[in-house]
């Protein structure tokens, strides 16, 4: 049998989960609005298309400099894909989210939100943004190692498709030894 101690200890307990859980639940929303309506996906997207085309210049030069051969279309077609797939958005909006909602108020949250739908910032909230700003850098680091902790590699397919694609080359006679 429960003391009445013990049975006010475990309602306590259940009215502090009650107002903390739904109040999580609401800044990771808001985190994902956020993450939304800052067309963070489409930067995102596009910095990884970036990437992935530079990385292939880059896989392209090393080629040239080495060989006379040129990647064809499908191994760089295979490389592209490989970035998109381990860097895809959805791979990591859940995460970057959570650090959101673990490092902003619900204030703060409604306050970035309102400013990136173009609502303005009152002047009695300038000061609440400045909190914001110097959270940013942080933010930022979390989320930087984030995606470093939570990322696959492309680099060791590539090197596997390329190197495949060379010796093939080698053996049909196409590319010199000395290449």
């Amino acid at each position: 049998m429960l003391t009445t101690n013990e049975i006010l200890r475990v309602i306590c307990l259940g009215a502090l989960l009650l107002t903390i859980l739904p109040a999580e639940a609401d800044a990771l929303k808001s985190a994902h609005r956020l993450l939304a309506v800052g067309s963070v996906r489409k930067q995102f997207e596009t910095q990884t298309e970036l990437q992935a085309r530079a990385i292939l210049r880059h896989y392209d030069s090393i080629l040239a400099t080495s060989t006379t051969l040129v990647l064809p279309a499908t191994i760089k077609s295979a490389i592209i894909d490989c970035y998109e797939r381990v860097y895809a958005w959805d791979n990591f909006e859940p995460g970057i989210a959570q650090i959101f909602a673990d490092n902003l108020s619900e204030k703060e949250l409604e306050l970035l939100i309102d400013f990136y739908s173009n609502l303005g910032l009152a002047p009695g909230d300038i000061e609440n943004f400045r909190t914001i700003i110097a959270k940013a850098n942080s933010i930022q680091a979390q989320s930087l190692d984030y995606l470093f902790v939570n990322s696959a590699s492309c680099v060791e397919t590539d090197a596997e498709l390329i190197l495949d694609y060379v010796a093939t080359q080698r053996a049909a006679g196409s590319v010199h030894a000395d290449d």
